[in-house]
């Protein structure tokens, strides 16, 4: 009964963070209330277990059914993208997931061996070790945090805390939270009272919210979505021809004074295309009567120098095009780790080994804009995002994120990494555009609320406002409280606050002893 019950628990925080389906609730749409359910249902499980080691396999199976079923479409990339057998790539799946999943397991250990009698701070701990679970899978081995807890709040009441904490402190309120709803019928009164201002106090202070940020005039954006087939995407004689051709044509043609194009949507190097090719894109962002301005998801680099996965800026009065390398690679796609290159080679994937950008590097100038891109899932860790807010004067002012995720099909992946998107304009007040080759191609306000879409899966161009915010630095409210001390410390706070409660728990279970 208890594997079951942890197993469906897992399976729920899944899919609370974008529901799959079609019936009862909106596909897409996160389920706030689903994830505390879940999480509750967990925190039960591990205070029944009857020891550490029950505790640690409890944390464990939890983690497993939570994240394979988070991640699942993984499996499109390696077998139906990459060849690998089905078997071989569920199996992949669920050695990533479990492996990912050990974290949790240490949460349980360190719960069950520590765990106070009272129920207040038995929650504290619950809450501290689930953080510290989550912190290490964001950050270890270069950090896979897909399916972090605090993403399936974008839409509900916790939300209003994503500018003060961020997605990892959601998610420790969010691990309090549950923790005490198990615990109702006998906690004290004043738990419970701690537990109900913790869901109000969001909206009570959106309603003295302080000034907002300094808002620019609404520019007017091209957004690119070329639906380049993944296994076309790279063939010479087909993908990237039909890529050049598209992206080409709407880059030159696009009337707004800005235009974006997804990651690798131009799929050769600069000096491999035709040369009237890149003089007549040049060209059209050049000058003109009416000033215009692209962003491009085009690969740099030579055999040389290396290759990086980059963002080219074009404008006129430019010496140089800008550009914007990709900081945070993905493992397995844009490095491999030493001990896994056999892993790799078994697959039919355009794999390599890219070059790192630096972090924090400078933003795209663009009609009073600061544009600050990044590449695919660099997104997921604000932390790193945040680090362009140490200095307010030139702290973005409008987020641009493209992406393919072409290798994931017509899968659940989409809606996730749009609601990650939404987390980080929540969290740093922000607008974001994002350009994608197959979906979600959105324009998205400083308040994590989707303005214009484009259907996904469909060739388009989605054009739009998007209104900046953060211009004024002399105003000490353009940065979020989130942004100010993410920027200067990273994710330190919420470590050390973590293993504080812990520390604490060990010294009363240790007097309690003595």
């Amino acid at each position: 009964m208890n594997f079951l019950l942890l197993v469906l628990a897992g399976g729920a925080h899944a899919l609370s963070m974008a529901w799959p389906f079609a019936f009862a609730l909106p596909q897409g749409q996160a389920v706030w209330w689903l994830q505390l359910a879940s999480l509750a249902l967990f925190y039960g499980q591990l205070e029944r277990a009857p020891s550490k080691q029950a505790a640690a396999r409890s944390g464990w199976l939890f983690g497993l059914a939570s994240l394979s079923s988070t991640f699942w479409w993984l499996y499109i990339s390696m077998h139906t993208y990459g060849g690998l057998s089905s078997v071989l790539s569920v199996l992949a799946v669920l050695l990533l997931a479990g492996g990912l999943a050990l974290v949790y397991a240490g949460a349980g250990a360190i719960f069950a061996a520590l765990r106070p009698s009272g129920s207040a701070t038995a929650a504290l701990l619950f809450a501290a070790t689930w953080t510290l679970a989550e912190l290490a899978r964001g950050s270890w081995f270069t950090g896979f945090p897909w399916g972090a807890a605090g993403y399936a709040h974008i839409d509900g009441w916790l939300a209003g805390y994503a500018p003060w904490v961020g997605v990892y402190g959601i998610g420790a309120i969010a691990a309090w939270i549950a923790a005490s709803l198990w615990q109702w019928l006998r906690c004290g009164n004043a738990q419970r009272l701690i537990l109900l201002l913790l869901l109000a106090l969001p909206a009570l202070l959106a309603l003295n919210p302080g000034p907002a940020p300094a808002a620019s005039p609404f520019l007017a954006v091209t957004l690119l979505q070329g639906n380049i087939p993944q296994d076309e995407k790279f063939q010479p004689g087909t993908g990237v021809i039909d890529a050049l051709a598209w992206y080409g044509g709407q880059l030159r043609t696009a009337s707004t004074p800005l235009v974006v194009a997804p990651e690798t949507a131009i799929p050769e190097l600069p000096q491999q295309l035709p040369e009237a090719y890149w003089k007549d894109l040049n060209a059209s962002f050049a000058g003109g009567t009416k000033p215009r301005a692209a962003l491009i998801g085009i690969p740099l680099g030579s055999m040389q120098q290396g290759y990086t996965n980059s963002v080219l800026g074009l404008k006129g009065g430019q010496s140089q095009p800008y550009h914007y390398d990709k900081q945070h690679l993905v493992p397995f796609g844009e490095f491999t780790p030493t001990l896994f290159k056999w892993f790799t080679r078994m697959m039919n994937i355009p794999l390599g080994d890219f070059n790192r950008g630096a972090l924090a590097q400078p933003a795209f100038d663009w009609q009073g804009q600061r544009l600050a891109p990044n590449v695919c899932y660099e997104d997921l860790f604000g932390e790193e995002l945040g680090a362009r807010f140490a200095d307010p004067a030139s702290a973005p002012t409008i987020f641009v994120n493209v992406s393919n995720l072409g290798w994931f099909g017509d899968s659940v992946a989409i809606d996730q990494h749009l609601g990650i998107a939404r987390m980080r304009s929540l969290e740093f007040d922000r607008p974001s555009l994002r350009a994608t080759n197959t979906g979600a191609t959105v324009i998205i306000d400083h308040r994590g609320v989707v303005t214009h879409t484009l259907p996904r899966l469909q060739r388009g161009a989605l054009v739009g406002q998007v209104q900046g915010m953060g211009l004024d630095a002399a105003s000490g409210w353009d940065i979020t409280p989130y942004a100010a001390w993410v920027s200067c410390w990273g994710l330190w706070p919420l470590w050390g606050l973590a293993l504080a409660l812990v520390a604490l728990a060990y010294g009363q279970r240790r007097r309690a002893r003595y």
